[in-house]
């Protein structure tokens, strides 16, 4: 086995002084943040104009980021069983449904307490013993053991990527970010944005945990951005957005952790990604599929049509019921029946396991 190790020296890290004051901001990011402020206000109109098509989506995005932040990791379950887990009708049987439903738990937190959670190392702490809730790991305690970042070529050799603070400096770091974070929070100089990122960077490059570091810093990139008035999370899971993007996101991250140790990384390849991809392109998708439902054919039944249009050219019943989580079947049925009789769809295989088909 080839390994490729890197220094762990003491380091500036995003939040030393200066650090983020001389990071350079391009024209592209200028637009993005202007562009995200801009579609930012336009979730209020939302609320008064589409309630029932923000309710669908929030119940939609629920399932998906459960789902994808879980996936990532290579946790899953069956859909009928996640879907069971997410709604709390029945309780996890082995150790996947156990992590899921501790993921579950920690996004309904944020999603309802966001405005009373602070910002501390503790309740990190917390969030992470409530992760792992319902299995037999210790959450809630910072790794004892040195961790690495590792990655699989494809002959098969792994190599380590990164190497994050050792063990015994973690505690220390934690408390140095979160200080340094809030202080600049409290400054109000830099962009809250620009400031979740550099968090969210920097926890990573932390990775504090044993385990349940990519999925904490999903969790903590929800609340952060709640805490700075975006709450397009709520809506739109910011978790599919990222496996969607499995390859940017480790791109990203792999680029801006470079140098982290010594404090010469940057932080554009990861703001780039977060803020463009994940951020902006949240606030775009909730525009374009509350945009869509513009007929007097009922928001949910829209929902049902714009779903299909996104699915592939052959998909089957199951497909649009996942992707219309909180859509009824009657409703599904509808609304597909209203696309074959427009010629939009055609149904190949009938029955319970309905296969259709994009004309």
């Amino acid at each position: 086995m080839f390994v490729i190790t890197f220094c762990r020296a003491a380091s500036m890290r995003s939040f030393d002084p200066g650090f983020l004051r001389n990071t350079q901001i391009t024209h592209g990011l200028l637009r993005t943040l202007t562009a995200i402020a801009e579609r930012k206000g336009r979730i209020q109109l939302f609320r008064d104009h589409a309630p029932q098509v923000l309710e669908t989506l929030r119940h939609a995005a629920v399932i998906e980021s459960t789902e994808s932040s879980n996936r990532i990791e290579g946790i899953t379950a069956a859909p009928e069983r996640l879907r069971a887990l997410v709604a709390e009708s029945t309780a996890p049987r082995d150790r996947p449904e156990q992590e899921i439903a501790g993921y579950r738990d920690v996004l309904a937190t944020i999603h309802a307490n966001h405005p009373y959670i602070s910002r501390t190392p503790n309740v990190v702490l917390q969030l992470h013993r409530d992760l792992y809730h319902f299995t037999t790991l210790p959450g809630g305690r910072w790794k004892s053991v040195d961790n690495s970042i590792t990655e699989v070529q494809p002959d098969g050799t792994r190599i380590v990527r990164f190497e994050p603070v050792p063990a015994y400096q973690t505690a220390g770091a934690m408390r140095d970010l979160h200080q340094r974070f809030e202080e600049e929070w409290e400054r109000g100089e830099v962009e809250p944005l620009i400031l979740i990122a550099a968090y969210v960077l920097d926890f990573l490059c932390i990775h504090p945990f044993l385990d349940g570091n990519g999925r904490m810093a999903r969790l903590l990139t929800l609340l952060l951005l709640y805490h700075a008035g975006h709450d397009v999370g709520r809506y739109v899971s910011l978790e599919r957005l990222v496996e969607q993007t499995k390859e940017s996101y480790h791109e990203a991250l792999r680029a801006s952790s470079r140098g982290w140790h010594e404090g010469t990384h940057t932080l554009r390849p990861w703001l780039e990604y977060l803020l463009g991809v994940v951020v902006f392109g949240a606030y775009s998708e909730i525009d374009a599929r509350v945009g869509a439902v513009t007929s007097g054919r009922g928001a949910k039944r829209e929902l049902v049509r714009d779903a299909v249009q996104r699915l592939p050219t052959t998909f089957r019943y199951v497909d649009v019921e996942r992707a219309c989580p909180g859509v009824s079947r009657p409703t599904i049925n509808r609304a597909l029946r209203e696309l074959r009789e427009e010629g939009i769809i055609r149904c190949t295989r009938p029955g319970r396991d309905a296969t259709w088909e994009k004309s």
